[in-house]
């Protein structure tokens, strides 16, 4: 149940990084085929394309989870250091997103262009092609929940990891476009916070990375269902 919210979390972090909530208008601007004042004088929107954009990065990232936990699956007799080798990596990513160090190659960003189509999977497509994407901002946090994935007793559970993370970025994207006027407003207004919630985000994804590497993470876990019992309802 912890690592769920954890993934959860950092797909709301995802969204909320400096590199993808600036665009978000853009992409619900592309993805539905109108501008901005058209969006924005139209109080309906179609949630089709948005949705399916979404079911379109979530796809790719489950299916990074799936590999990466098969790939833990088959160095299961050195579980105990594909433990540890995950803590070092998420505590890497971390210390990239704090900013405490800069590794180049994690700041390497592919962009994708391509013409816009009436299809209405075309949206899928793009979601396809935004989640194969590798950014800035959502790389060193996607890598640290695929380490996680990683670790993982069964591809099933590492599925459901994945799409936590891909709801936490799923959910708010589509809510934005259906309540386009009030996200320009709240992205206006949260723009001074971006970075603090970014810095956020590694520190709990460094705690994260120090508990695997120590084996405390069930520890964690079991402390947090001892003082809110009621979480248990939900796993």
């Amino acid at each position: 149940m912890l690592e769920l919210f954890i993934a959860f979390g950092a797909g709301l972090i995802s969204f909320l990084s400096p590199c993808v909530l600036p665009l978000i208008p853009g992409y619900i601007s592309y993805i539905s085929g109108a501008s901005l004042d058209e969006l924005l004088a139209n109080k309906k929107i179609n949630l089709v394309p948005l949705i399916l954009f979404t079911l379109g990065f979530s796809f790719v990232f489950i299916i990074f989870g799936a590999a990466a936990s098969y790939l833990g699956q088959v160095l299961l007799q050195n579980s105990e250091t594909l433990r540890i080798l995950a803590g070092l990596i998420i505590i890497v990513f971390s210390l990239q997103l704090i900013g405490i160090i800069n590794i180049n190659f994690l700041n390497f960003e592919k962009k994708i262009y391509t013409k816009k189509n009436s299809n209405i999977w075309f949206s899928f497509i793009i979601g396809m092609a935004f989640g194969f994407g590798w950014t800035p901002c959502i790389g060193p946090i996607l890598g640290s929940i695929l380490a996680l994935a990683s670790t993982e007793e069964t591809v099933f559970k590492a599925i459901i990891l994945l799409s936590f993370y891909s709801l936490g970025l799923a959910i708010p994207f589509i809510l934005s476009g259906y309540l386009m006027q009030r996200f320009l407003m709240f992205s206006k207004n949260f723009k001074k916070n971006i970075n603090l919630v970014t810095k956020s985000g590694g520190v709990i994804l460094l705690i994260t990375g120090v508990l695997i590497l120590t084996n405390q993470l069930q520890i964690l876990g079991y402390y947090i269902l001892n003082y809110l019992p009621f979480l248990q309802n939900f796993g």
